[in-house]
């Protein structure tokens, strides 16, 4: 069979979407000189294929267009493992631009902690902020809070509770029951490999309080009737300041955000990794994002609170189930089916 022959029954064999770019970029590899029109055109592609194939390889910085306009239009063809780690690149930055913009938030919120709420620039009936450094005045906080909550308190942990604590917290759990008050508790799937911790929820769950596990905390928390709410100034610093937040029109934001954690975490007793629509559980999810973003095995092992060998499993998984043949390759295929920024596959046409 010529080669003519072959490309023709490469390009009408080739299914709709990635495959025909898979095949147009194979073919660019081989033949550098040559530019993506011809290319295309010896695969018969429609203009709205070449479009597509051309669009997705230019998104995966698989080839790069000429900077100057006035030169001949072939397109530079970049190696996936460069492609991946320019990709890499992106999903940190995106990243950075997240933190940053939260840390801006942060800013923002004490700044309202600060002369404008006390000098009545929002009504103390509707929003109190306050930033809180003593550790004491936290620990009253909470144990008025048992006393005063009406209807449900929601909590997130983002490790185990310190032995000192396990009583108090069991017995608030009794006060709340026996009023009638729903309690709902979030923990780090890591704390179900701490003895004393899988005693403790077995005990909470015995007292009525619905438990899930996630393998990624945000941040401690602490949400009461839609009206008062306590969580950190800095998620990633333990011993912060503490933000004490009363009225409604911030608590609704921050019980929207606990809301959104709740569904994605697994019920208490349940197996964890159930898979999701796109094949791959929640631990898998967790590890790829971490990897994508530049964090390296050591880090992702302390954030899910596994093993180095518990990561490498998980990763190899991740590489199986999308069909990769190496970790770049893996990036590569999850930035095609927009599992690094949250969203669904492409939808093939």
């Amino acid at each position: 069979m010529s080669r003519n022959a072959a490309v023709t029954r490469a390009g009408s064999d080739a299914r709709m979407g990635s495959d025909q770019a898979l095949a147009v970029y194979q073919e660019l590899r081989a033949r550098p000189e040559a530019g993506f029109d011809e290319v295309a055109d010896r695969f018969e592609l429609s203009a709205d294929e070449r479009e597509r194939c051309r669009c997705e390889l230019a998104s995966l910085g698989l080839t790069a267009a000429p900077r100057d306009p006035s030169e001949p239009a072939v397109h530079t063809v970049v190696d996936p493992d460069v492609a991946l780690l320019r990709l890499l690149r992106r999903e940190r930055d995106r990243l950075q631009e997240r933190l940053a913009a939260t840390s801006r938030a942060h800013t923002a919120l004490e700044a309202l902690a600060g002369p404008f709420l006390r000098a009545g620039a929002a009504p103390r009936s509707e929003v109190e902020v306050e930033i809180v450094t003593d550790p004491q005045r936290v620990l009253r906080e909470l144990s008025d809070l048992t006393e005063s909550v009406r209807t449900a308190v929601h909590v997130m942990h983002t490790g185990s509770v310190r032995r000192e604590d396990m009583a108090a917290e069991l017995e608030r759990d009794r006060s709340r029951a026996a009023r009638g008050v729903r309690v709902r508790a979030m923990y780090s799937r890591r704390v179900g490999t701490v003895p004393e911790m899988t005693q403790h929820l077995k005990d909470r769950a015995a007292l009525g309080v619905e438990l899930r596990l996630s393998p990624v905390v945000p941040m401690n928390m602490v949400l009461a009737d839609e009206n008062f709410a306590l969580l950190p100034t800095d998620p990633h610093a333990p011993d912060s300041p503490i933000i004490l937040a009363r009225g409604p029109g911030l608590v609704r934001s921050y019980l929207a955000l606990y809301e959104y954690c709740w569904q994605a975490a697994s019920r208490y007793g349940e197996e964890p990794g159930e898979q999701g629509g796109d094949g791959l559980s929640d631990q898998q999810r967790a590890a790829l994002h971490m990897l994508a973003s530049g964090i390296k095995d050591e880090q992702i092992a302390r954030s899910l609170g596994v093993s180095l060998r518990t990561v490498s499993r998980l990763l190899s998984e991740v590489m199986q189930e999308l069909g990769a043949a190496s970790r770049f390759e893996a990036g590569v295929k999850a930035a095609r089916l927009g599992l690094l920024d949250g969203e669904g596959p492409e939808p093939v046409a």
